[in-house]
């Protein structure tokens, strides 16, 4: 193609971004306030930048133009002029290149670098490319799994770490998309019992100047330049058709995919940041700033409800657009299956405080592309008023760090937790009341990305993040882990027996209990984190899956594949429907039953005995005449010493063992039916099945 072929009409002011037809591309950028918008061209080859357009047009608040003889594939950018007026917020510098807000795909992974930066900065910000939208290879599997929030179980890895040491995944192909894909690492999430697997951001991102200037990275991608680009790190040549080809075979699989979505903050940071692509365009827009006790805007102070210099604006019409057009994209030309938010209160602040009824939840709520879509929150910000768990729409899935918390310290032997306890067994329905809230509305965990794993979580009493060159000053100080006598490995064979059974009581509360289990990906395999419990700089050993298992950690596995079959084959431990619960129609439970030690009831004030740590709970189903209605029940030993307990006599039935974590071996666990008394180990936990006779 010759540039000097290249003609310019006015085009469109929509679709914004670069959109490819057979009449040319149409250029649209939202840039209200500049003096002009310059379309800059690049060689594929060799980024030599080989041409300049100003856009012709512009309309409102949209600059615009339809250029003739631009292929797929061409490598474009932007500049912007107009006045330079820090003080109104306005950035304009036509040394900066500027990353297209709707760009589809760019050409190469975005790295800090000052010395490129300085000056003109076309060699180290990436092009974007030109897309053919709407565009899938024949092979591509449109059909979505749709699995029901019932049986949804999280899988939360990182698209390299979960395959950069994976023996069966070809070579180029570890640490990407493919990886994600193969055959292998499909076939462990359905041996493990997965129906989702939720991918840290992949999203385009930069890395911050601190972290790459100490030599390290942003591992995690929690700084994006762009909402609608896969980040070309996880490709091996075409992110976009790699990310949808990863998608389809996860979708032939049965598994959905979630992507972890950041639309809080952008790597432009605060006052000081560099000029990567919003700032260039709208910066007064893009971005909150702060108010002065008059309630004047001071556009040298940039709201902070993130911690990493911005917040972004999503209350803004052009921005709140940007973000459902974002959205929108990833499910209907992507595929994916739903979203998880990162800070997600920030969503919901219209624009300073945070309200259920504020325009990004209402937008989302009647938008016929996601609704039927996943759509999990990290439900608090670092912002005021930005803890807010159990507060977001019914339509929504939140993550439970109180669920998280209770669970870890109730079977650390924390004192005065068996009520609390009880409550996240049941769907923490103080957080999420009957009625209004599904009883999947808990995101439970026990281990997330940021934090120990399930490993570490019983192997440290400290974090040991050294290697993020912080002085072990980052990251969460309020671990409820214990190391059970040393810290850190152990050859101690007392030592390694408790802290393999605490992982298989961590693991298996997790999954007994209601609400949507959310596995740290990787725990199942006992990865360790070498005691770091943010591991968001470290691309290497430290954050990588090890898929290469000793006999300790096989058993753990089968352990981990067991718990999650027994839970999918029963109604009521994926969804109790009880009687006083109106959100769903009908139910499907006659009684809860609470039982202390020596088979009686519990009552009221035995939740207050600090003393108390362990106790049964019955599930029994509704009968209907039906012979095969289920009935469960489950036994938690806090203690550390064993515990008789007497359960529940029902005439012509007895109670069949169906989990005992007091064993390391699945294979050794008795087939034995009990009637009347059963010798439950220390800090352990028994599920038992009614069966007749």
């Amino acid at each position: 193609m010759s540039f000097n072929d290249l003609s310019v009409d006015a085009g469109s002011a929509h679709p914004l971004g670069a959109t490819y037809t057979e009449q040319g591309c149409n250029f649209a950028i939202h840039c209200p306030d500049a003096d002009k918008v310059t379309l800059c061209l690049f060689s594929s080859e060799t980024e030599e930048q080989v041409a300049l357009i100003e856009l012709p047009s512009k309309t409102g608040k949209v600059w615009h133009g339809l250029i003739r003889g631009i292929q797929p594939g061409q490598l474009y950018g932007y500049r912007t002029e107009g006045k330079n007026l820090p003080e109104m917020g306005r950035m304009f510098d036509p040394d900066k290149l500027l990353i297209d807000p709707y760009a589809k795909r760019i050409n190469r992974p975005a790295v800090w670098n000052a010395r490129q930066y300085e000056g003109d900065s076309q060699f180290m910000v990436p092009k974007s490319v030109v897309v053919e939208s709407g565009v899938a290879p024949t092979w591509v599997n449109r059909t979505k799994p749709n699995v029901p929030l019932s049986n949804t179980v999280l899988y939360e890895a990182h698209v390299k770490g979960l395959t950069q040491l994976h023996q069966d995944v070809e070579e180029e192909h570890r640490g990407k998309f493919l990886g994600v894909c193969h055959p292998a690492v499909i076939r462990h999430l359905k041996d493990l019992g997965v129906t989702s697997i939720q991918l840290l951001p992949v999203m385009a991102f930069m890395p911050e100047p601190y972290i790459t200037d100490k030599g390290l990275t942003n591992y995690w991608g929690y700084n994006p330049i762009n909402f609608f680009s896969p980040d070309p790190r996880y490709a091996v040549n075409d992110p976009v058709e790699e990310f949808k080809t990863m998608v389809s075979r996860l979708h032939s699989a049965g598994i959905e995919v979630i992507l972890d979505v950041v639309f809080n903050h952008t790597a432009e940071s605060g006052v000081d940041g560099p000029i990567l692509s919003f700032k260039g365009f709208d910066n007064t827009s893009f971005y909150l700033f702060e108010r002065n006790e008059y309630g004047v805007i001071d556009y040298h102070r940039y709201v902070n409800n993130s911690g990493c210099g911005n917040s972004v604006n999503t209350a803004y019409p052009y921005v709140l657009k940007m973000v459902m057009d974002s959205l929108r994209y990833w499910v209907s030309e992507m595929g994916v299956d739903g979203f998880r938010f990162d800070l997600a209160a920030s969503l919901g602040r219209d624009p300073y405080e945070f309200s259920t009824l504020a325009g990004f939840f209402r937008t989302i709520r009647q938008d016929p592309v996601l609704i039927e879509s996943k759509l999990i929150a990290e439900p608090w910000d670092i912002g005021h008023g930005g803890y807010r768990l159990g507060q977001f729409p019914s339509n929504w899935q939140e993550c439970n760090d109180k669920f998280r918390d209770t669970v870890r310290g109730f079977w650390r032997g924390d004192k005065g937790l068996t009520g609390d306890f009880a409550t996240r067994l049941l769907g923490s329905r103080d957080l999420f009341p009957k009625g209004s809230r599904s009883i999947h509305t808990s995101v439970n965990n026990v281990t997330y990305h940021d934090g120990f794993t399930l490993h570490d979580l019983v192997s440290y009493s400290s974090r040991h993040n050294e290697a993020n060159l912080e002085n072990n000053n980052d990251g969460h100080g309020h671990n409820l882990s214990a190391n059970y006598g040393k810290e850190g490995p152990s050859n101690k064979i007392g030592i390694n027996l408790l802290r393999e059974k605490q992982k298989r009581n961590l693991f298996a509360t997790l999954i007994l209990s209601q609400g949507i289990p959310h596995i740290l990906g990787g725990d199942e395999l006992s990865r360790t984190q070498n005691g770091n419990n943010n591991a968001y700089c470290q691309d290497n050993e430290i954050s990588w899956f090890d898929w290469e298992l000793n006999e300790q950690q096989q058993d753990f596995l089968t352990f981990c594949r067991y718990a999650i079959k027994l839970r999918s084959e029963s109604e009521l431990l994926t969804h109790l429907s009880l009687q006083d619960d109106n959100y769903n129609k009908g139910h499907n439970v006659a009684k809860v039953r609470w039982y202390k030690q020596d088979g009686l009831r519990k009552k009221e004030q035995d939740w207050q005995d600090p003393e108390n740590q362990a106790f049964a709970v019955e599930y029994k189903g509704v009968d209907d005449n039906n012979a095969n209605a289920e009935n469960w029940l489950i036994i938690f030993n806090a203690f550390d010493q064993d515990v008789r307990f007497h359960l529940p006599e029902i005439p012509n039935s007895s109670w069949k063992l169906m989990l005992d974590t007091r064993y390391s071996k699945l294979h050794h666990q008795p087939d034995i039916i009990v009637s009347k008394v059963f010798l439950q180990a220390y800090r352990s936990i028994s599920v038992f099945k009614l069966v007749s006779g």
